[in-house]
């Protein structure tokens, strides 16, 4: 089984007739993968390598400068939570440069939306909430941009939207940075020839660096909230069926909003254009976190996710993919010229050979989403005759889940206390505990299985679901994101408090089974419902019975926000071995040392079922630490 999603399985084998490579045909053609590189053992950081160490003990035991296999592994770790850190905090410049540019008045499509939200987050970071909107919001861009730069204290973003127990706990082990720029600056300086060969130094670092993605990750979802407005529950659709044959069909495909929004701005006043070509209206459709961006904002279907990405074009009626960065694969234009879809780049450090090239620039920003539905329209012209194969697979989906749009759900339930039914059915058992599962498709495993039978098992135990990135996405094509999911797979104690927050909040019925809560930066979101918990309960994350769950993650960012969740104390599962088993040390370390240091720790287990397993038990050593009843799985 290659994918549980029947549309994607209905376009392999439409790849298959039409012999269009895929991902899952270049994964065959890499077999065997090399086991020094799976290990973790193989270092190329200098070109005296590459070198291998064989952790079994038959061959060398250090590389030709004497680096041994713990500080190996440990230095290649490291350096993918840099990348990851690199890449969240890129998208939060992006962001901020672009509101930047828009309050100077250059860049006419950004601005403030969210006043509600800036004044809030003001307030936490020891800004006058009271100032002048326009006041308010240049010294809150002038703040964020700081962010970036090396500061004399701890790092603003990481200290005032955590617990006051984490802020003392990096302190106390100098995990705390001080800018995010920084900080994978000397990650990638310490990782270089000669620099630091201390295996857990170089694991603490890479901690610190974590911590300032996560910092990266919540400015980045704080800035697309204030220039495009936070979410609100939305309703839509997922999956391939949402195509439309007579429709001029584009896919907005990457993380971030600064184009895709203003795309969807411009499309609804293009309508008439696309008419004039012979289409019924312009369908938008989302792909990976742009498309959960666009979702939550404007109720945007989903499309596909992560490693099926490929799949839309095959069924001949997508006119254009327009692709941002991060998770874009260069395979994409190579699909694109058999199938006949306009592959369209726009940002200028993420361009595709063979794709077509519109770079999009802040100042430009409406005039270049215009061009780009132009040229998707003149695609629409040129393939009207050919055949489609659209496979008729969708689902339902309830989306936007902010914190705030769960708050005020709550609410409904008590005004005063908003966070109190959620406690009190923690209390008494009805809810276990809480998890967020995030990170990406693996074409290592089936796509879509791990998370789908990791949610059956443990909602039907009375676990309350979150979900971001990619697996959110999962759970939309597969019909997770409803009520009727909900009435069943939940447990008898979560659809009574799903159904009760539903029923309050006049849907006639439950919330969906899993609240979909944003993009991957968004995992931000569901940190801030973790602490308002802890707050209130007047303890830190580590005692919370939470858990964080990537069970078929594949991408570098997904390591470095496995290590935040780790390091903030959360109980972090793993449904694909990470390339650490090559140093005992290492895996030692991060399975159970770090539990000592921060609270947190790593859960590796392959086999879904046992990790619902495992991840339940973790739930349950949190509520008896916390003098709560406990729960035999069953």
């Amino acid at each position: 089984m290659k994918s549980r999603d029947k549309a994607v399985n209905q376009m392999i084998k439409a790849a298959g007739e039409r012999e269009v490579e895929t991902v899952w045909d270049r994964y065959q053609t890499q077999q065997p993968q090399c086991g020094f590189g799976e290990l973790g053992v193989c270092c190329r950081n200098c070109t005296q390598g590459p070198c291998r160490i064989n952790p079994y003990g038959d061959g060398p035991d250090h590389g030709v400068c004497g680096a041994n296999a713990d500080t190996i592994v440990a230095r290649n770790l490291v350096r993918a939570i840099a990348a990851g850190a690199a890449a969240h905090s890129g998208h939060a410049r992006h962001l901020a440069h672009a509101l930047k540019k828009g309050l100077a008045g250059k860049a006419p499509a950004y601005g403030l939306k969210d006043e509600a939200k800036l004044r809030a987050l003001a307030a936490r970071v020891g800004l006058d909430p009271e100032l002048p909107a326009e006041e308010l919001v240049n010294k809150f861009m002038d703040m964020a941009l700081e962010q970036f730069a090396e500061g004399e204290g701890p790092l603003k973003w990481a200290q005032s939207f955590l617990t006051g127990g984490c802020g003392e706990t990096f302190e106390r082990l100098g995990t705390m940075p001080t800018g995010i720029d920084n900080t994978i600056v000397e990650m990638l300086h310490r990782t270089h020839l000669g620099v630091d060969a201390d295996p857990v130094n170089l694991l603490l670092a890479g901690v610190s660096c974590a911590i300032a993605d996560y910092a990266g990750s919540h400015l980045a979802t704080d800035l697309a909230d204030i220039m495009f407005g936070t979410p609100g529950p939305v309703f839509s659709q997922a999956n391939m069926g949402v195509m439309k044959e007579k429709s001029v069909n584009i896919a907005l495909h990457g993380h971030n909003p600064v184009l895709s929004d203003i795309i969807v701005q411009e499309a609804r006043e293009m309508e008439e254009e696309a008419r004039g070509a012979g289409a019924e209206g312009i369908n938008l459709m989302g792909v990976c976190c742009t498309g959960n961006e666009i979702l939550m904002r404007h109720g945007v279907p989903a499309l596909t996710h992560s490693i099926s990405q490929e799949m839309p074009m095959l069924t001949g009626a997508l006119d254009a993919m327009v692709v941002d960065y991060q998770c874009v694969y260069p395979s994409l234009a190579g699909v694109a010229e058999c199938t006949g879809t306009k592959l369209i780049t726009t940002m200028d450090m993420a361009k595709i050979s063979g794709a077509v090239h519109l770079g999009m620039h802040e100042e430009n920003a409406a005039e270049k989403a215009r061009e780009i539905i132009s040229v998707a329209i003149e695609q629409f012209r040129a393939r009207q005759g050919r055949p489609v194969n659209i496979p008729s697979v969708s689902s339902k989906v309830v989306a936007g889940f902010s914190v705030e749009a769960i708050v005020q759900a709550l609410s409904k339930l008590d005004a005063a206390d908003p966070l109190k039914p959620v406690i009190d059915s923690l209390a008494a058992g009805s809810l276990q505990g809480v998890v967020l599962l995030a990170g990406c498709n693996n074409v290592k495993v089936p796509q879509d299985d791990s998370f789908l039978v990791i949610a059956r098992e443990l909602a039907a135990r009375d676990v309350l679901l979150l979900a971001t990135g990619c697996g959110a996405g999962a759970y939309a094509r597969h019909g997770y994101l409803t009520p009727e999911a909900t009435l069943e797979y939940a447990g008898p104690g979560l659809k009574a408090v799903l159904t009760a927050i539903g029923e309050a909040n006049g849907l006639g019925g439950p919330l969906p089974l899993v609240l979909h809560m944003g993009s991957c930066v968004d995992n931000s979101r569901a940190v801030d419902l973790a602490v308002a918990v802890a707050d209130k309960l007047g303890v830190d994350l580590n005692k919370l019975p939470v858990v964080a769950s990537a069970p078929e993650f594949k991408t570098e960012k997904a390591v470095s926000i496995g290590t935040y969740a780790m390091a903030i104390g959360l109980p972090v599962h793993l449904g694909v071995v990470p390339p650490v088993l090559g140093s005992r040390l290492v895996t030692s370390v991060l399975t159970e040392g770090v539990k000592d240091l921060f609270g947190g720790y790593f859960i590796v287990e392959t086999d879904p079922y046992k990790a619902a397993g495992a991840i339940f038990a973790a739930i349950q050593e949190r509520r008896s630490g916390l003098g709560l009843p406990t729960r035999e799985w069953e």
